[in-house]
């Protein structure tokens, strides 16, 4: 536990990568955030998820938590479409070989990029006021 306790110490930002279970997260990840406290106040958090709704309600219940640890989490998330996820667990889908282009080209533009630029900017605004 010490040496999760140091490497959480050490970051200024996260990404958690989660699948939805049973329309949440799954229980291993609810113990590794919660048996730390002061090693995740005020870091920023970003989510990555997928699952039938694209991971959205394990992100929800991600986010009410990590609040309550004194995290910031960023206001975009990636939710990883259904078809993805089937083709990269080679289940069934939809052969679609454009499938990444709505995170990339969506009506909102580069999830992608506007998540990375939040959690690089969010990180080094934290570090500068509570921790330098």
């Amino acid at each position: 536990m010490q040496r999760w306790a140091d490497k959480i110490k050490e970051g200024d930002a996260f990404i958690v990568v989660t699948p939805e279970y049973n329309h949440g997260y799954p229980a291993v990840l609810k113990n590794a955030i919660d048996v730390l406290f002061p090693e995740w106040n005020y870091k920023v958090i970003g989510f990555v998820s997928y699952g039938n709704t694209g991971g959205s309600r394990a992100i929800e219940q991600l986010v009410q938590v990590v609040v309550e640890l004194r995290m910031v989490p960023i206001g975009k998330s990636i939710n990883v479409p259904i078809d993805v996820y089937r083709k990269a667990m080679h289940e069934p889908s939809i052969e679609n070989s454009e499938a990444f282009t709505q995170l990339r080209h969506g009506f909102r533009g580069d999830d992608i990029e506007v998540f990375f630029n939040a959690l690089i900017k969010m990180g080094k605004s934290l570090r500068a006021t509570y921790r330098e």
